[in-house]
């Protein structure tokens, strides 16, 4: 039964966005549904997948699951624990100094559990780079405001 809870994980969670996404408000000019389009359009695809996803599992249901095994060696309890707390960080930071530096932060904090710190003239540069760009193309380019 462990290989059915992440199918019925991506069922629930495509259903509750689905009802989430029905909540959203109406527009005001043009058509009215517009904004919930999209949306519904992902929620319904990732329902769809969700259900072949269970149904490719449910013939596999008597295996044995090997690849739990691999999330507990090596490095990779590192990187899951890592990951996590990073992303916690630039939650707390993205609102308090913005997209820029938070980015910058979490990025190259990322990259440094990745590659090492050898490598560090290369996370510095791919994180102030690639935060730059972002930044840049969202603010400037498509004038979408960001925090």
């Amino acid at each position: 039964m462990v290989r059915l809870a992440m199918p019925l994980f991506f069922i629930i969670t495509s259903i509750v966005y689905l009802i989430l996404t029905f909540d959203l408000t109406k527009s005001r000019t043009g058509d009215p549904n517009a904004p919930l389009y999209f949306p519904a359009i992902i929620g319904i695809f990732l329902l769809i997948m969700g259900i072949i996803y269970f149904f490719q599992e449910w013939k596999k249901r008597s295996e044995a699951v090997e690849e739990f095994k691999g999330l507990i060696q090596g490095r990779t309890p590192v990187l899951i624990i890592s990951s996590l707390v990073l992303i916690f960080i630039y939650t707390f930071l993205f609102e308090r100094i913005g997209f820029l530096f938070s980015t910058m932060i979490f990025l190259g904090g990322l990259l440094f559990v990745v590659n090492g710190i050898q490598k560090w003239l290369q996370n510095i540069l791919i994180s102030v780079i690639f935060s730059f760009v972002t930044w840049y193309s969202f603010s400037e380019l498509l004038n979408v405001s960001l925090p």
